[in-house]
């Protein structure tokens, strides 16, 4: 049987369980949300799968729907029940390792080592809102798999973007980007802590949660934890000259990007249960200990990772700036960037044209620009870096 015709049986099965375990209607019209029942999942033919078949068919599901929208059948099948779960959990890698996003966690994950996951962003200028997707190819004529919407918001004295997950906007909030008055320097806020000694913001950006704008995920705490700032130098020259951007990763540590080091990878969305943030390990990091409150010792005063703009060069020829994208970005823009390690994050003296580029973003078309990312950068902290060159930029321009 054909591996796309089993995942439609287990999805069909699972409709299924649902409706015999959903209450009838009462009187007001209403219907409870109900549990699954356990004997219900029991009775399920797919349940009762030997252990030794049940990873052979989903080691060949995982390995066979590499892309969106085929990976969706190795979603499914961690719904077929409590055994599945476990049994994918433990063979999906980390995109770090497998270079694959499948489960919502993967978009806080950083991205691969070995080469760049190639992502597009399609912006609607009518509602003011920005799509991050990830085609089933490298070509841009699909439209690909929604992995983060967001939405821009005007204040008085700022401007905010609102990220969620979902293809409308307003889904379950992750996070934010929020600009000063100038639109120069901008804070990215995540919604959940990003490593242990992660600090929730009480200031000024801490509200608009669970507001009307947003649909936070039922049991799921939400706070604004900063962690990353973005600066653009005041360009006196006007748009002649390229912009220059710097980015501080206030959650990674600069050992993550030393040989041998890790990033603080989030492995689930905390519960709402948890008292206090720090003292949930649903995270990990190899570099440095850990003690019993979940503070992690060596890295909470350790230097931070710095990203900076790979300074285009002139070209007399075209009379323009030029970097090379690998084909990657078509169009000439004032917001087409690359950013790479600075030189006192960089594990290798700085060297212009060999430096492995962590992001890199450019233009394709009136509402079309494309995304990759690497290490250590998760997609989140890369789609609300793209989205500040989106801002217009008092005395930047």
């Amino acid at each position: 049987m054909p591996f796309s015709n089993m995942v439609q049986e287990m999805k069909g099965e699972i409709g299924a369980i649902s409706r015999r375990c959903l209450p009838r209607p009462r009187g007001t019209g209403r219907v409870e949300r109900a549990e699954p029942d356990e004997a219900a999942l029991r009775e399920s033919s797919w349940a009762n799968v030997p252990p030794e078949l049940m990873r052979e068919v989903l080691k060949k599901v995982e390995v066979g729907e590499a892309r969106w929208p085929g990976r969706a059948a190795v979603v499914a099948s961690a719904g077929v029940c409590r055994g599945w779960r476990r049994a994918v959990k433990e063979m999906v890698l980390v995109p770090e390792a497998s270079g694959k996003l499948t489960f919502p966690i993967s978009v806080k994950q950083p991205g691969p080592r070995d080469a760049p996951l190639k992502c597009f962003i399609r912006r609607n200028r009518t509602t003011q809102s920005y799509f991050l997707c990830i085609g089933a190819t490298d070509a841009l004529s699909d439209d690909g798999k929604v992995l983060l919407a967001a939405r821009k918001y005007r204040r008085p004295s700022c401007t905010e973007y609102l990220i969620s997950l979902g293809s409308k906007g307003n889904g379950t909030y992750v996070g934010k980007l929020r600009s000063n008055f100038l639109g120069t320097k901008f804070t990215v806020y995540d919604a959940h802590p990003p490593c242990a000694e992660a600090v929730v913001s009480k200031g000024p950006s801490a509200h608009m949660i669970g507001s009307a704008q947003v649909s936070p995920m039922k049991g799921l705490s939400a706070g604004n934890y900063p962690v990353s700032h973005i600066s653009y130098e005041v360009n006196v020259f006007g748009s002649r000259a390229p912009r220059k951007m710097d980015c501080v990763m206030d959650s990674i540590p600069v050992s993550a990007i030393k040989e041998g080091g890790t990033a603080p990878t989030q492995t689930g969305f905390p519960s709402s249960a948890s008292s206090s943030f720090a003292s949930v390990p649903f995270f990990k990091a190899k570099s440095g200990q850990v003690d019993s409150s979940g503070t992690q010792l060596n890295s909470q005063n350790e230097s931070k990772v710095a990203l900076k703009n790979k300074s285009p060069s002139w070209n007399q020829q075209l009379r323009c700036w030029c970097l090379n994208f690998h084909g990657r970005v078509t169009a000439a823009s004032v917001k087409n960037f690359q950013l790479v390690a600075s030189d006192e994050s960089a594990p290798t003296p700085s060297n212009q044209e060999g430096d492995d580029v962590i992001l890199q973003f450019g233009k394709v078309g009136k509402d079309l620009f494309t995304m990759d990312y690497r290490y250590p950068i998760s997609a989140f902290q890369a789609f609300a870096i793209c989205l500040s060159s989106f801002e217009t930029k008092i005395g930047c321009e």
